[in-house]
C-alpha cells in the first residue's frame, strides 16, 4: 500500500485537524495558553500562532521576514511565531479557523508540509496540556514518509540509524536496530520529539555477528579480527 495520500484526501485531513485543534484551543484557560511545550521555548500560544502563519503568508511577507532574521530560516520561523503569538488568543483561534479550507502553501513548500505541520504541532500542544489527541494512521504515515524523503525544505532532524517498523499500518524504513511502534510515535521520533515517543516504542538491538570456528591453533583469524562487543553498533 502506498504511503503517500492523494492531494484531495490530504487536504481534507488537514482541514479536519485544523478544526479539531481550534476546538481544543477554544476551551483553554489563560494559564493553559502559557504552558511550555517540547518545541524549544515555544508555549502553547506560540505553537498555535505558528500554525496560522503559513496559509496566510505571501512571498513578499516571507522575503521581509527572511531579511529581518538575517537570512536564518530557523530564526525566521521562530521569531515570526513569537510575534504572531502576541495577538489575543481569540484572534489566534479565529485565524486557525479562517485557514480551514485554504490550499495556500508557504513559499518553497509542497502540499505535504501542511499535514506534517498540523499533526506534529498538534501533538506538541496536546502533550504539553496532558490531552490525548489521536493521529489518523494513514495521515501519520504520509507525514512520516515525507520526513524520511525530505530534501527541500532541508530536514531539520537527523534520521535515526535504525529500521523503523510501524505496528499499526504498513510502513518500514531504514536499516539497523529495529524500532517498533505506532506510526504516530515513529513520526514524533522522526521529528525530534524523542521523549514523547519513547514510551510507545520497542527497540531490538542488533545482535553481534556470529564468529566462524577457528581453523588453526592460534585461535585468531589471519587478519587479526576480534569479536564485536555485544553493545557495539
Amino acid at each position: 500500500m502506498a504511503a503517500i495520500l492523494g492531494t484531495d484526501e490530504r487536504w481534507h485531513i488537514v482541514d479536519r485537524e485544523r478544526t479539531g485543534l481550534a476546538e481544543l484551543l477554544e476551551g483553554l484557560s489563560p494559564e493553559e495558553w502559557e504552558t511550555p511545550t517540547q518545541c524549544g521555548d515555544w508555549r502553547v500560544r506560540d505553537v498555535a500562532a505558528h500554525l496560522t502563519i503559513t496559509a496566510r503568508s505571501t512571498y513578499r511577507w516571507a522575503l521581509r521576514e527572511f531579511v529581518r532574521a538575517h537570512g536564518d530560516l530557523d530564526r525566521m520561523i521562530h521569531d515570526s511565531a513569537i510575534r504572531e503569538a502576541e495577538r489575543p488568543t481569540a484572534d489566534i483561534v479565529a485565524n486557525l479557523r479562517a485557514i480551514t479550507g485554504s490550499r495556500r502553501l508557504a513559499p518553497g513548500t509542497t502540499p505535504r508540509e501542511p499535514l506534517l505541520d498540523i499533526l506534529v504541532h498538534g501533538q506538541d500542544i496536546a502533550l504539553a496540556l496532558g490531552r490525548d489527541r489521536q493521529m489518523p494512521p494513514r495521515a501519520a504515515r504520509d507525514a512520516a514518509d515525507r520526513v524520511w524523503t525530505m530534501r527541500f525544505p532541508p530536514r531539520p532532524w537527523p534520521l535515526p540509524k535504525a529500521r523503523l517498523i510501524a505496528i499499526d499500518i504498513d510502513w518500514t524504513r531504514g536499516q539497523g536496530e529495529e524500532i517498533r511502534g505506532p506510526i504516530s510515535a515513529l513520526l514524533l521520533l522522526l521529528t525530534g520529539r524523542t521523549a514523547a515517543a519513547e514510551d510507545r516504542l520497542e527497540r531490538t538491538p542488533l545482535r553481534p555477528a556470529p564468529q566462524p570456528p577457528s581453523s588453526g591453533s592460534s585461535g585468531t583469524w589471519a587478519g587479526g579480527c576480534t569479536s564485536i562487543p555485544p553493545d557495539s553498533r
